[in-house]
């Protein structure tokens, strides 16, 4: 996997298999390996040989080829609903499977209510894959009524090496656009009382630590005089979730227009958001609090200007306990920052010229992060120094006019497998907004060649 450690730059030719000369005079080759998926949001490889994907807007789990591309349906879920980032979303393949504890968890978006409202919730499903018919079967709900909505949802499932399910959840797009005049609760703690009346409201912006019956583990972090499933808090949206060596969990999050995030993620720590983005310097980001303003409902939200009425803060003035700092961040500015940037003046949509680059996962390798974003189609690469606590350096190892979701490693660790969403706005080579994607809905293969 060293191999790829390489910085590239390689844009597919109209030809599904392209190559590009490396700085050492090696080449990478890319292929499609499959297409027509329905937004992937999950892929990873199965102990059968075979790439196993979620697909969000699909609403199911399939099973892939990467020799052939073909795609064997293992579950379509019924009562999954999808209509902006919610849908069938995280996996998490058990170590047995295939050798005895043939068990695949699932999060996904459901609704909650019976009558015609549709009252989005997240639930945490338990699979057993039959060997013999190749599907996924007998759902079991680990955890349901989990906080459910349209925009920051996170759902990156791990099975830990503690044996232990981990996941995580967005803070709902709280205090935002639409979601303007709804609190955000990242800092927010679950009471005892909601805990055993099963009310999951608090935990919005959490990673979760789960028994794999979705109970709550006897060596829980106590917050708040409190041990529930909350292993940390104080997230924005954590969509990258994944172990490293000595058992590190390390995860990216998404930041607001700056500081998006690589973190570790360490047992009952707080991470600041909403009061801090990034770290706590004052460059940028100020936390405007528009679900308290006496006028919120009357007010339109701005990315740029906070109106009077919107309590403010800076990041030093918040006073919070157990601050965990990031180890990475894409990228911090100065409060000057032109966050309108001609490149995207044309099309308006700013925000893809925002300095952040929407890290949509994390995979581990050879004491390395693979970081796949969706603003300019790029896998970074985040080389971790011996103890695995600093992120050394980073390089970017190919670029694609895509939108990144997810990768998965070969066994020998040859090969990366990207998915690509189906739609939506990146980067073109020359960094201008469009939403051409070269291979949407694919699995793109890239090994050296």
């Amino acid at each position: 996997m060293r191999r790829l450690a390489l910085a590239l730059t390689l844009i597919l030719a109209a030809s599904p298999v392209a190559a590009v000369a490396a700085e050492t005079g090696e080449a990478v080759v890319s292929r499609v390996v499959t297409t027509g998926l329905a937004d992937p949001y999950e892929i990873t490889w199965g102990p059968d040989g075979f790439i196993w994907a979620t697909e969000k807007n699909g609403l199911r789990v399939v099973r892939i080829d990467p020799r052939t591309g073909a795609q064997k349906t293992a579950v379509t879920i019924p009562d999954a609903i999808h209509s902006a980032q919610d849908g069938v979303l995280g996996m998490a393949l058990h170590p047995g499977l295939l050798n005895g504890k043939d068990v695949v968890f699932v999060a996904y978006t459901y609704d909650a209510d019976p009558g015609p409202d549709v009252v989005r919730r997240t639930k945490i499903a338990r699979y057993t894959y039959d060997v013999r018919s190749q599907q996924l079967v007998r759902p079991v709900g680990v955890i349901i009524g989990l906080p459910g909505g349209v925009d920051h949802q996170s759902a990156r499932l791990a099975l830990g090496p503690d044996g232990k399910l981990y996941d995580t959840i967005g803070d709902q797009g709280a205090n935002q656009f639409a979601a303007k005049c709804e609190p955000n609760l990242a800092q927010r703690l679950p009471t005892a009382a909601k805990v055993w009346a099963r009310d999951w409201t608090a935990y919005q912006g959490k990673v979760l630590r789960l028994n794999q019956d979705g109970s709550i583990p006897a060596d829980n972090p106590v917050l708040a005089g409190v041990r529930s499933q909350v292993f940390s808090y104080g997230h924005r949206n954590a969509q990258g979730l994944v172990f490293g060596s000595n058992a590190t969990l390390y995860s990216s999050e998404h930041g607001p227009k700056t500081d998006d995030e690589v973190n570790i993620i360490s047992r009952g720590m707080n991470y600041g958001w909403p009061h801090v983005a990034g770290f706590p310097d004052d460059k940028a980001y100020v936390y405007g609090n528009w679900s308290v303003a006496p006028d919120c409902e009357e007010l339109t939200f701005d990315d740029y200007t906070i109106p009077p009425s919107v309590p403010r803060n800076k990041k030093t003035d918040w006073r919070g306990r157990d601050f965990a700092a990031p180890i990475r961040t894409f990228h911090t500015v100065p409060s000057d920052h032109n966050f309108k940037d001609p490149t995207c003046a044309e099309s308006k949509i700013w925000h893809l010229c925002w300095p952040t680059v929407a890290p949509a996962s994390l995979d581990y390798v050879s004491g390395a992060l693979l970081m796949p974003v969706l603003k300019d189609g790029t896998v970074y690469r985040l080389a971790l120094s011996p103890d695995g606590t600093e992120v050394t350096s980073v390089k970017p190892l190919w670029r694609t006019t895509n939108r990144y979701r997810d990768t998965a490693i070969s066994p020998d660790s040859k090969r990366v497998y990207v998915a690509t969403d189906s739609a939506g706005h990146t980067k073109d080579p020359s960094g201008k907004p469009t939403n051409k994607l070269r291979n949407p809905g694919s699995i793109l293969e890239f090994r050296r060649a």
